[in-house]
């Protein structure tokens, strides 16, 4: 693919906690000028940016993040309230101790009840593939397949380690068919996002790729 290509498959990205709203608009104008996929920006832009560019590209935003460990409620909450202040796309981490202690029903339960508050918008399942297993990331293709959800996403970007090339290949091998992967996490070359999507992401999560294209 060439540049252009990618960056149609890229939520262009600024997660920073420090991130104020004119860093969130120059992460929407470059998306605009790009064709980004969407632009992924903290829930506290989300009105503000949805506002900004209107219909013109998604809003994605990001659920229980980046520990996972928030109540099914709060989780819940957050993207009722993401949905209506106009995001298109959630993006939610999994609880990890669930994750641990193998409760796969709660772990399943929390996702379809977060995919129904989306009202039909794009969920994300984000399952932290650094810290699991590879019988943990098995498991976790299983539950988000059965979940509704629309992709599995390998990380936050906000552990120890980010998306690799090996673990989409196991995604790709174990997802249902109907389930996307998003690569994110320490993707900062064309190079790399070439390689996620030639393993079989669909989705590229990255915030450097955008100024490569100057």
């Amino acid at each position: 693919m060439d540049r252009n290509e990618i960056m149609s498959r890229v939520d262009h990205t600024i997660l920073d906690p420090t991130a104020t709203w004119e860093d969130v608009k120059k992460i929407c104008d470059q998306g605009l000028e790009l064709n980004c996929a969407s632009v992924c920006i903290p829930p506290s832009f989300v009105r503000k940016a949805a506002s900004y560019v209107g219909n013109r590209i998604k809003i994605c935003t990001v659920i229980g993040f980046p520990n996972g460990y928030n109540a099914p409620e709060t989780k819940i909450y957050e993207t009722e309230d993401a949905v209506r202040s106009g995001a298109d796309e959630i993006d939610m981490v999994v609880n990890l101790g669930m994750v641990k202690e193998g409760d796969w029903e709660g772990v399943l339960q929390e996702i379809k009840a977060v995919k129904a508050s989306c009202n039909g918008r794009i969920l994300k399942v984000i399952v932290e593939a650094c810290q699991l297993n590879e019988a943990e990331k098995i498991a976790m293709c299983r539950v988000v397949s059965m979940s509704g959800a629309d992709f599995i996403k390998t990380s936050t970007g906000f552990s120890t380690g980010g998306a690799t090339v090996e673990d989409v290949r196991l995604f790709k091998e174990h997802i249902s068919p109907d389930v996307r992967i998003k690569a994110a996490g320490g993707i900062r070359t064309f190079e790399q996002a070439q390689a996620m999507l030639d393993a079989g992401a669909d989705r590229i999560g990255a915030s450097a790729l955008a100024d490569l294209c100057k």
